[in-house]
C-alpha cells in the first residue's frame, strides 16, 4: 500500500470540518433536500450493517485500511452513514489500521453535511479528521477518490447508489481491492454483472437487505443484497437449495419455454439434468455457484413462455464430475 501522498494532501488531513452552525444549515433546509432525493439514494440501517459484516472473521480488518468511499461522518451519530459509525464504534475491536470516508458533495445533502465534498479520515488511535479539498467533489470517481482506492485502501465497503451501480462495480473490481457492498437483489442475474459471477470476482454475501431509510428516517423497502469477493466461510442459505433428480422436483416447479429451456423455481435444482437450465437470482444468492454449478451464458435470459417474457433470469449447467478444474473451494 503506498503512503507516498502529496504534500497537499497531508495538508488537507491537518484539517477539520466546519460545524454545521457555520455551514448555515437549518432543519427546514434538511427537510426540504430529502424531498428532492433520488428513490435509490437512501441510508443503511446500521443493524443490517452490523448483522453481515460481524459475520466476517476479525481478522478480515486486522490492520487493514477500509475505505468507505460513499459516506458521510457527521457531527452526531445521528447524521454519521452506519457504515462509518460501524467502524468508528469498532475500530479498536477489529484492529484497523485506518479508516478513510467520502462524502459526495452533490445537490442533495443526505446527511447534512453541506454541498462540499470531503474525505475523513481516522489513522489509528488518533482522533478522524475531515479535509475539504479544492474542486473535489467526493464521488466515488473522483480522481482524488480514485486515487485513495488504488493507492490507500485494501477494503472497500459501502453502499453506493444503486442508480450508478454499473459504474461503481467497474471501478471496484477493476480495482483488485477487497470490497463488501450493497447492490440490487437482481444484478446477479443482470447482464453488465453476470460477467464478473462467470469470473469468479463477486459472489452474494451472507444476507439481504429489505429496508433502508429515507433522510427524514422513515423506513422504505428496497430489494437489496450483500456482493463481495471476501470469502464466505459458511452459507446458511445454501440449505434453501433443493437439489434432486429432475424427475422429483414438483411439477408447479418446473416447465419448458417456447425455447425448449427448463425453467425451475422456488430454489429446486436438477442434479441430473446436463443441459442449461433457467434459475432466477435466489439460487446464485444462495450459492449455487459453489455447488457444482456454473453460469453458461454471459446475458440475462428473458424466457418466453406462450409468446409472452417472464422474469428474467440467468442459464446454468452443472459442471461435469471429472472437471474438477471448474469446482469452487469456498468463496
Amino acid at each position: 500500500m503506498a503512503e507516498n501522498r502529496s504534500e497537499q494532501e497531508n495538508q488537507y488531513i491537518k484539517k477539520t470540518a466546519p460545524s454545521l452552525v457555520e455551514r448555515g444549515i437549518s432543519k427546514i433546509e434538511v427537510l426540504h433536500n430529502a424531498k428532492r432525493v433520488d428513490n435509490d439514494e437512501f441510508y443503511t440501517r446500521y443493524e443490517d450493517v452490523e448483522q453481515e459484516l460481524s459475520m466476517y472473521n476479525k481478522n478480515t480488518w486486522k490492520n487493514k485500511v477500509v475505505f468507505c468511499n460513499c459516506d458521510a461522518v457527521g457531527d452526531t451519530e445521528k447524521n454519521t452513514s452506519a457504515f462509518a459509525l460501524y467502524f468508528l464504534r469498532n475500530f479498536k475491536e477489529l484492529a484497523l489500521k485506518k479508516l478513510i470516508c467520502t462524502y459526495y458533495g452533490g445537490q442533495v445533502d443526505l446527511f447534512s453535511q453541506g454541498q462540499k465534498g470531503y474525505i475523513f479520515t481516522k489513522d489509528g488511535f488518533k482522533e478522524g479528521k475531515k479535509i475539504f479539498p479544492p474542486n473535489y467533489t467526493g464521488s466515488f470517481d473522483d480522481p482524488l477518490s480514485l486515487k485513495i482506492l488504488r493507492e490507500n485502501a485494501d477494503i472497500v465497503c459501502t453502499n453506493p447508489p444503486f442508480s450508478r451501480a454499473i459504474d461503481y462495480w467497474k471501478i471496484v473490481i477493476a480495482s483488485g481491492k477487497k470490497f463488501l457492498i450493497i447492490s440490487n437483489i437482481v444484478n446477479a442475474i443482470s447482464t453488465a454483472y453476470i460477467p464478473y459471477f462467470m469470473a469468479n470476482k463477486v459472489w452474494a454475501g451472507y444476507s439481504e437487505v429489505d429496508w433502508f431509510l429515507t433522510p427524514t428516517r422513515e423506513q422504505t423497502r428496497a430489494a437489496g443484497y450483500w456482493f463481495t469477493n471476501i470469502p464466505v466461510q459458511v452459507r446458511p442459505m445454501s440449505k434453501q437449495l433443493k437439489i434432486m433428480p429432475l424427475k422429483e422436483i414438483p411439477e408447479k416447479y418446473k416447465r419448458y419455454d417456447d425455447n425448449k429451456i427448463l425453467l425451475v423455481d422456488n430454489c429446486y435444482i436438477p442434479s441430473d439434468y446436463k443441459k442449461p437450465f433457467a434459475v432466477s437470482a435466489r439460487p446464485i444468492l444462495n450459492g449455487l455457484l459453489e455447488k457444482m454449478y456454473k453460469i453458461v451464458h454471459d446475458k440475462q435470459y428473458d424466457p418466453p413462455v406462450n409468446g409472452k417474457t417472464c422474469f428474467k433470469r440467468v442459464l446454468v449447467k452443472k459442471v461435469e464430475e471429472k472437471n474438477n478444474s471448474h469446482k469452487k473451494k469456498t468463496c
